[in-house]
């Protein structure tokens, strides 16, 4: 619950305007008694007086201490009928009494009633108690909300999540993909649940298990199994709670998280994102963040330190190991570091299947198609696309999801929505070339990726997409699938040059070109594909915020620098003449397609091949790699 001033405002209001009209009922209840027996007129001491030496006045009553009087006269001007008047009178007037004893007039005195009293001191009262009251509700609301006002006291204390059996609806039988993780933490799971099965032998229980692996591989889905198969207690936390403006309170919330893990061991502890607390100290241009640092160093010491943490499991993950201290990572601390890689084809297709579960799909569906077209996905990527192919599969109203509405979510979650199609002009038949040129040149390359489809359907930034499908996962690639990319990338500008030329070329080969300068340039100074022989000549260099280094050196001399300026500009030519060179041997099948993909704006990949497998043959992969 937030403390805003809304909050605060819709109790202190009610309270404001009941203790003003209470003090505007105590102002008033002094002339209550004068009220109920209220007289029309006025009259002035003066005329008071004449009518008292007239011997008009038969009766007074005197209110409010003496200071007002309500009289009873004659008027002889209304017929000697009888009026009642209230005077105003100067003090407490004695002479008037003496005067009203003399007269033997008959008078009375009304003493006030002690409601303004109470009136009062309810106004006064009433409104601190409400708004006392208003606060301390607030307080008590808010003292269960991490950071909230009630736990203004409370900085130190840790803020992990605690289960005493965490069951998360997770398991390893829900897992899939990553067989190798699965492995690893099923058996920290039997450490906990059997230990006596290792002790036996004289096994240690490791300390540490540091999950690695790009976002979305399922670093925080395998927590969740480890806590909802152990059957212990269970803290989660994420490293950026651990940190506050507050110099000391990270190191006391490492102190107070494991006194309470000790005190149910055995035990897991899950840190997740344990870069943002775990980054290598000393780090930076003006040094390191102190209080993050003292927050790392009492991590260290709790994880292996004097007393030891025998029962505790700590088990953290991050996408970013190179930034993690040396310190954290050595054995003693976290003994295991387990690689969540992105699944290959048969982990994807288990994944697919635990996703597709509840999802309605028609029979010509096929989840092996599906994972052999997203090499690459990890499981978050594969969970959208079935996601997303729910959604349009409900938003065109059909029963089960097809292969159209499968198809629609890759490209959409590769490539973005779906933009509004062209229109016949020149500028689409130049697109239609460009699409083309890169189809054609990865047909007739073999050591080129297959052409999937070609489309002339924006999405996102391109107003058109050529699709490649490698035909297995890639974890190595050779110098002629390389060179064979390079030339299939230069295809698009290669058919501006052959068909409209030089003066019609367009930007929509700047970023093919940046891909191209790209692989050219790792291929001479870090594969050694080049006549400069097997020579690493640029590093991946650390950068300023890590502490490592000032700024960027290079480490070779400009003589080499130019070399390998001339050793890019030599493999990218002769791939730019290549690719010219196929576009203007096969002009009649690419003037052919372009008319095709016009007029039906999309052309799958098997009817491509076939229509260009009418013009042409394939060339041998040797043959390519050979000319370069």
């Amino acid at each position: 619950m937030k403390f805003s001033w809304r909050t605060v405002l819709l109790w202190t209001l009610p309270a404001v305007i009941i203790g003003f009209f209470l003090w505007q009922g105590s102002s008033l209840s002094t002339t209550a008694n004068v009220g109920s027996n209220a007289a029309s007129t006025r009259m002035t001491y003066g005329r008071f007086l004449e009518y008292l030496d007239a011997h008009r006045v038969t009766s007074v009553d005197f209110y409010e201490n003496g200071r007002t009087a309500i009289v009873e006269a004659v008027d002889p001007e209304l017929d000697n009928r009888l009026q009642r008047l209230r005077v105003d009178l100067p003090g407490n007037a004695p002479e008037v009494i003496t005067r009203l004893r003399t007269d033997k007039i008959s008078f009375d005195s009304h003493p006030a009633r002690n409601d303004g009293a109470i009136w009062g001191l309810l106004g006064n009262l009433i409104f601190p108690v409400l708004l006392l009251g208003g606060l301390f509700f607030l307080f008590r609301r808010s003292g269960n909300v991490p950071g909230g006002p009630g736990q203004a006291m409370s900085f130190g204390k840790s803020r992990a999540r605690f289960q005493m059996e965490a069951k998360t609806g997770v398991m390893f039988d829900d897992v899939a993909g990553i067989e190798e993780a699965k492995e690893e933490l099923q058996e920290v799971v039997t450490f906990l649940k059997k230990p006596e099965r290792f002790t036996a032998v004289g096994a240690r229980i490791p300390k540490g298990v540091l999950l690695v692996g790009a976002p979305g591989t399922g670093k925080t889905l395998l927590a969740k199994a480890i806590a909802g198969e152990a059957g212990v207690p269970f803290f989660s936390i994420s490293g950026s709670e651990f940190v506050e403006m507050f110099v000391g309170v990270g190191a006391s919330r490492v102190r107070d998280l494991f006194k309470k893990a000790k005190e149910n061991a055995p035990c897991i502890i899950f840190i997740d994102e344990i870069d943002a607390v775990g980054r290598q100290r000393g780090a930076g241009i003006g040094g390191g963040n102190d209080e993050r640092e003292q927050t790392l160093n009492q991590l260290l010491t709790e994880m292996d330190g004097f007393e030891g943490n025998t029962g505790i499991i700590i088990i953290a993950a991050t996408n970013r190991p190179d930034v993690l201290d040396s310190a954290l990572l050595r054995p003693g601390r976290f003994d295991r570091q387990v690689t969540v890689d992105a699944p290959d084809m048969k982990g994807r297709l288990e994944v697919l299947q635990v996703h597709a579960r509840n999802k309605k799909l028609s029979p010509e569906v096929s989840l092996e198609v599906i994972a052999r077209r997203t090499p690459g996905f990890t499981g978050a990527d594969l969970a959208n696309l079935l996601n997303e192919a729910a959604i349009l599969t409900a938003r065109r109203r059909k029963e089960a999801m097809t292969m159209l509405e499968v198809d629609d979510a890759v490209d959409r979650v590769v490539a973005g929505m779906e933009g509004t199609p062209l229109v016949d002009s020149k500028s689409k038949r130049l697109i239609a070339y460009h699409e083309i040129g890169h189809a054609i040149i990865g047909t007739l390359i073999k050591d080129h990726d297959p052409v999937q489809k070609v489309t002339l359907i924006p999405r996102g930034q391109a107003q058109g997409l050529t699709w490649f499908t490698p035909g297995e996962d890639q974890t190595l690639i050779s110098r002629s699938q390389i060179l064979a990319r390079i030339a299939g990338a230069l295809g698009g500008r290669a058919a501006e040059i052959v068909i409209f030329g030089d003066a019609e070329v367009t930007t929509g080969a700047g970023n093919d070109i940046q891909q191209v300068a790209n692989m050219a340039r790792q291929m001479v100074t870090r594969f050694g594909m080049s006549d400069l022989g097997p020579l690493s000549l640029e590093s991946q260099q650390g950068e300023v915020f890590l502490g490592r280094d000032w700024m960027t050196r290079s480490e070779y001399s400009e003589e080499i620098a130019s070399r390998i300026d001339a050793q890019v500009r030599t493999i990218v030519e002769h791939c730019y003449d290549d690719a010219r060179r196929i576009i203007r041997e096969n002009r009649t099948v690419i003037d052919r397609l372009v008319d095709l993909l016009i007029e039906k704006e999309t052309i799958d990949g098997d009817e491509f091949r076939q229509i260009v497998s009418e013009y042409t043959n394939i060339p041998e992969k040797e043959q390519y790699a050979a000319r370069i």
